[in-house]
């Protein structure tokens, strides 16, 4: 059985596994524990009243996250013409069309982390919707990632915009920030994700939606957080 690290040692003696945290009061704990020599995301997982094999209680959306990410994605854009030019002048990494297609199909080339694509491109993406869609890469209109505003889109996702989704389990999993960020920006970005969460919340989800939410980092343990202290939905 692997050894638990010092770090994650210590974080662990900090954290009260009978108490249920205050959001805040998670993040000012997560911000005194040691740090690794990388620097390390703020990740949460609530998991949810849903049950994702039912379409109307799919739960999947988009934001822009307040303090950003912390992490330059690698976009890579479908365009052609002027919104090719577009995409380029927004800081997308790649863009292209049937060039970029093909080696993603023949080669396997994956050096990027997010897709956008105009509509008229989308017979293009298409083809590539087994070796994309299994990595949550497929562009989708209700996520931003197709769209004619194709500046907007990248600016957006390169100011620090996530995806959530609901997995199986009824859990999303999203990270929210860097160790290195201030407390403040840590639960603010936190807190718009849970807030969006929130709003996402199908009709058909009956009972208690946000049922669990920890807080961790990439190294450390996870906080459990009070759900009633986290928009008036929980």
């Amino acid at each position: 059985m692997p050894k638990s690290s010092k770090r994650y040692l210590k974080g662990s003696e900090s954290v009260d596994r009978d108490k249920l945290y205050g959001l805040q009061e998670a993040v000012d704990l997560i911000k005194t524990w040691p740090t690794a020599k990388f620097d390390e995301s703020v990740d949460i997982a609530l998991n949810l009243g849903v049950d994702p094999k039912h379409a109307d209680q799919m739960v999947r959306g988009a934001l822009v996250l307040p303090h950003g990410t912390g992490k330059d994605l690698r976009i890579l854009v479908f365009a052609k013409g002027e919104k090719e030019k577009e995409a380029q002048e927004a800081g997308a990494d790649y863009v292209g069309g049937d060039e970029l297609a093909k080696k993603i199909q023949d080669e396997g080339w994956m050096e990027f982390e997010r897709v956008i694509a105009t509509p008229d491109m989308m017979a293009v993406v298409g083809r590539l919707g087994k070796v994309l869609g299994p990595r949550g890469l497929m562009p989708n209109p209700k996520l931003g990632t197709v769209t004619p505003d194709i500046g907007r889109a990248v600016a957006e996702n390169k100011a620090g915009k996530v995806e959530y989704r609901v997995d199986k389990s009824g859990i999303v999993h999203c990270a929210v920030a860097k160790v290195s960020f201030d407390a403040d920006a840590i639960h603010a970005n936190a807190n718009a994700l849970i807030e969006a969460i929130i709003k996402a919340k199908p009709a058909a989800s009956k009972g208690t939606y946000l049922q669990k939410i920890s807080l961790s980092t990439t190294m450390g343990p996870g906080i459990r957080i009070d759900p009633t202290t986290v928009g008036k939905a929980a």
